[in-house]
């Protein structure tokens, strides 16, 4: 179904899991209160705010505006957001990510890069990694010391130019009290090469009752015009923290020694002898991104544009070397895959290009982590990754149903509340769905893979006549291949939907990002912004996710279960 975006709203029509009065029934005085004062705050505006307990929604979709362009061109080299503006060994891309609630990484690079035939690695001893910090503005009551380190991009095929990075130093600082504002400044006081003074605030601690601020969350970034006005409007918005959900830099849509980036790489490169990149594109990401993530801390996953394989089989390392994750305090070890708390949050951030079959170290530690969650303490529970496992773009159609195999029953049983994730490059928000059946315990999934970057926005349709993909399309880059035919429903017997999804809500192909807001332990408002809306002060999606836990416990959702007289039959069928 299409339709105009006025019509958006008034397609919110509720297909209710329970009768009306029973749902309602289940409502204590405080939640009817709280839906009193939401009511109030948005009775000024022309259109109320709907939530997930209205759902599921009647499936609809905002096709493609064609007076927008679908793309653009990366920024060059010597763009101002992306040249080096420091000298010697002072600081820059510099970048915060939390730890624990009560510590922070710093990572900031010196020096310079070099990239040709033939390249000579620098000794990253040769320059410090300091960190000062405290409450007032020039007085530094703490001081903290790191690691420095390289990593090297080496391409054993005639031709193809090499790479060694810049000094690359975290420092991780400690004992920060919540919810209060930081002055810092880091590098090397022995070289007098200290960066300007810089700001942060922390955030709440888990058991407080308090919530962190705006999250931000993109995926798919890149380096683009449009990535440009993504990061702009996200600025605006004033987040406190960002989840970044893989596909950063995009570096490895150029050969190795530069020019012009490719929106297809097989199509413009075809006799590449390897998926090459241009390393310095992520020195140029790292300087876009530093008066943002220098005093809002970006929570990353990888993605498949993070793999750039190189010699001796080797990958990953400009993801696993650049950025610190909170994977030892987590007790993951992994920098693909990890947890923290912010508040009254819980966040898991899983590794889609790494092994998450149930035998795996993964998926061990992921049973493990969620066994530790208290959800007196953190009542939110809030999983990414960066493929979707619910998507009905032909793009990356079913591209992880392996993945989604192992781990869905895991995720769902431990009553994981909301999943993000990029790869495809528009939005898409689902109703609460498990196994591919509406489920009022379900999570909410949500696709953003649609910050900007050089591949263009996605607009086909896995239902739109004759978009449906082939079984052989859509191979993953790691883990085996599980594509299937449906064996209920109007897809029943087909690979593809011949209409949008009961389990899509929304989907709409556009460039933005989104705001996850914490209202309290149940109610969380979800915003997506296109950015052409940057312009006019308004948004393309918004609902408050509503979490049930008196009704999905686990012992409730065994109940739901045995009571559907659908839910046994809807089994898929893998070919």
């Amino acid at each position: 179904m299409v339709v105009d975006e006025e019509e958006h709203s008034a397609n919110h029509k509720s297909r209710n899991y329970m009768p009306f009065m029973e749902k309602y029934e289940l409502f204590t005085s405080s939640t009817i209160l709280l839906l009193a004062v939401m009511n109030m705050v948005i009775a000024g505006l022309s259109q109320r705010i709907p939530t997930t307990l209205e759902g599921p929604f009647k499936p609809t979709t905002r096709s493609f505006d064609p007076s927008l362009r679908r793309g653009s061109d990366d920024l060059p080299m010597n763009h101002p957001r992306l040249r080096k503006n420091v000298t010697s060994n002072f600081p820059e891309q510099i970048a915060l990510a939390l730890s624990t609630p009560t510590s922070m990484w710093i990572s900031w690079v010196t020096g310079d890069a070099q990239i040709g035939l033939n390249v000579t690695p620098v000794d990253p001893s040769t320059v410090g990694s300091e960190v000062w910090y405290g409450k007032e503005r020039g007085k530094y009551s703490g001081k903290q010391t790191g690691v420095s380190v390289i990593y090297n991009q080496l391409y054993p095929f005639e031709g193809l130019w090499n790479y060694t990075s810049g000094i690359i130093h975290h420092v991780k600082i400690d004992g920060l009290e919540p919810e209060t504002k930081y002055y810092y400044k880091c590098g090397d006081s022995s070289l007098k090469a200290m960066s300007e003074e810089l700001v942060f605030e922390t955030l709440p601690l888990p058991g407080s009752g308090k919530y962190p601020g705006r999250i931000a969350v993109i995926g798919d970034l890149g380096l683009t015009s449009n990535s440009t006005t993504t990061i702009d409007h996200l600025i605006k918005n004033d987040p406190s923290m960002i989840l970044m959900v893989g596909d950063l830099t995009y570096a490895n849509q150029y050969l190795t020694t530069g020019g012009k980036g490719a929106s297809c790489y097989s199509c413009q490169f075809p006799d590449a002898p390897i998926r090459e990149t241009y390393q310095p594109r992520w020195d140029g990401w790292g300087r876009f991104m530093e008066p943002l993530t220098s005093r809002v801390p970006m929570m990353v996953v990888e993605g498949n544009h993070e793999i750039e394989p190189q010699v001796a089989n080797v990958s990953f390392q400009s993801y696993l070397t650049r950025f610190s994750v909170p994977s030892n305090e987590s007790g993951s070890n992994s920098n693909f895959y990890y947890s923290f708390d912010s508040g009254g949050v819980h966040f898991i951030m899983l590794g889609a290009y790494v092994d998450y079959n149930k035998t795996g170290a993964q998926y061990v530690w992921l049973q493990k982590d969620l066994q530790k969650v208290d959800r007196s303490v953190t009542p939110w529970l809030v999983a990414a990754w960066h493929p979707p496992w619910y998507n009905s773009y032909s793009s990356h159609y079913q591209e992880f149903e392996c993945m989604r195999l192992e781990m869905e029953a895991l995720l769902y049983e431990y009553g994981v509340d909301i999943v993000f994730s990029g790869h495809v490059h528009a939005y898409e928000r689902m109703n609460r769905v498990f196994n591919y059946t509406l489920d009022s315990c379900g999570p909410v999934y949500i696709t953003v893979g649609d910050g900007g970057n050089i591949e263009k926005v996605d607009v086909d349709h896995a239902d739109d006549p004759g978009k449906c993909p082939s079984a052989s399309d859509n191979i993953p880059e790691c883990g085996g291949v599980c594509h299937m035919n449906f064996s209920f429903g109007p897809a029943k017997g087909k690979f593809c939907w011949d209409r949008q999804p009961e389990w899509s809500a929304y989907r709409e192909s556009s460039f933005g990002h989104g705001i996850l807001e914490f209202v309290n332990s149940t109610y969380a408002l979800w915003t997506w912004h296109r950015n052409q809306d940057i312009y006019q002060d308004s948004h393309g999606d918004q609902i408050y996710i509503v979490r049930q836990p008196e009704l999905c416990s686990n012992s409730s959702k065994v109940s739901l279960q045995i009571s559907s007289k659908t839910f046994t039959k809807r089994i898929m069928v893998y070919e």
